[in-house]
């Protein structure tokens, strides 16, 4: 770890404060100002949906300003959101709320890039272990986040509208942390330079296939299940103090292996480390559906975070074996897009689901992706391995 990598793992872990209280209390502020309870979710699908269109925008920002100059002005809309999303809440105007967090979109579509940037401040043979440690920066949002929702939500007359004000600050924050940050400087860009293979090659590769499927469902999963468990146990009962305790538990299984997940990859493999994965998030699916005491909240979301760390990071060094350094921006771009088409139907459904059919049915209905993503691993380990055995 050097300077850079610290410093980029402290703005991870200021972006997953602001994923984190969004997640934490847009679905409820939404269940309060939306004609219709269904609707609850939408301004975290708004979010998610943001951060999908704005993948092609952030590539092209990337490749103009650099990593440094799009990272900062990611944070400035970031700052122009929250605003928005408090001045949304004070007027109760529940369409101005999504039409905002569709702006916030465009910050998070940069702060999914944190991840490929943390490679490219490490040695290649530690590029595993970087992008695995900077991740876990993100410890830093599993305590702030759920505390800062629940210490800000009263914090003036309007619910929740203190909480968006703390967002500003926060993204403050992360932009004078970004302002000492150096990072490789972009190539001069010549006629003659090879501008890669065209993205539908790319795409088309195995290897690439997987890491998008992993990265996409394991995302998908862990939000379908995240952005509803704040309305599925306000349904039975508990306190938000209580939903916030869930979230920071899950966040915290989020982010903490990534101070071994890299070592367990150069160990072990990428493609086991991904399998053990997707058998954490059957974990945690069994567990929901044994109760919804507090406990069985706990320790389902705890290991729905740690599932999710063991295939996001796995699917990020997966991806980087599927191309190469001029060929960066458009790919990371696809598994981007990839991941915010799959959160924003999740985020929705996770919504419609809970308020209609319930907390159980949700639950049930998450094994398929678990299990596609698991029929996807076992594909490319035995392509792998007849590969191998053909030489």
């Amino acid at each position: 770890m050097n300077k850079n990598l610290w410093l980029l793992a402290a703005a991870q872990g200021l972006f997953l404060t602001n994923n984190v209280v969004f997640i934490a209390i847009n679905g409820l502020v939404g269940l309060s100002l939306a004609p219709l309870g269904w609707m609850a979710t939408l301004p975290v699908m708004g979010y998610v949906v943001g951060g999908a269109l704005s993948t092609p925008l952030v590539a092209r920002s990337q490749s103009a300003f650099g990593r440094k100059g799009s990272f900062q002005l990611g944070l400035l809309v970031a700052v122009v959101s929250a605003l928005l999303c408090f001045w949304a809440a004070y007027e109760k105007n529940f369409w101005m709320l999504v039409a905002a967090t569709v702006i916030a979109g465009y910050y998070s579509a940069n702060g999914q890039l944190y991840r490929f940037a943390a490679a490219e401040l490490a040695a290649p043979e530690f590029r595993e272990k970087a992008v695995s440690l900077v991740l876990a920066g993100g410890l830093v949002g599993a305590v702030l986040g759920p505390n800062l929702a629940n210490q800000t939500r009263n914090l003036l007359d309007t619910p929740f509208a203190g909480a968006y004000l703390s967002l500003a600050l926060v993204a403050l924050i992360s932009m004078a942390i970004m302002a000492f940050m150096r990072f490789p400087p972009l190539p001069p860009k010549k006629a003659s330079d090879d501008p890669g293979r065209p993205l539908s090659e790319i795409i088309r590769q195995p290897v690439f296939m997987v890491a998008a499927i992993g990265a996409a469902l394991g995302y998908g999963v862990m939000n379908l299940l995240m952005a509803a468990t704040p309305l599925a146990m306000q349904v039975c009962g508990f306190e938000f103090s209580d939903a916030a305790l869930v979230l920071e538990w899950h966040v915290i299984g989020m982010f903490a292996p990534g101070f071994f997940t890299g070592h367990l990859i150069k160990r072990f493999g990428v493609l086991p480390i991904m399998g053990v994965g997707v058998v954490l998030n059957a974990v945690c699916i069994v567990i929901a559906l044994s109760g919804v005491d507090l406990h069985q909240f706990l320790i389902a979301l705890f290991f729905l975070g740690v599932g999710w760390n063991f295939l996001f990071t796995g699917s990020t060094t997966l991806s980087l074996q599927a191309y190469r350094p001029e060929e960066k921006d458009r790919a990371q771009a696809a598994i981007n897009f990839f991941v915010f088409a799959t959160m924003a139907v999740t985020s929705f459904a996770s919504g419609a689901l809970v308020t209609t059919q319930g907390w159980a049915l949700l639950n049930m209905g998450s094994l398929v992706p678990v299990a596609l993503t698991g029929a996807a691993l076992g594909w490319l380990a035995w392509r792998q391995r007849s590969a191998h055995n053909g030489q």
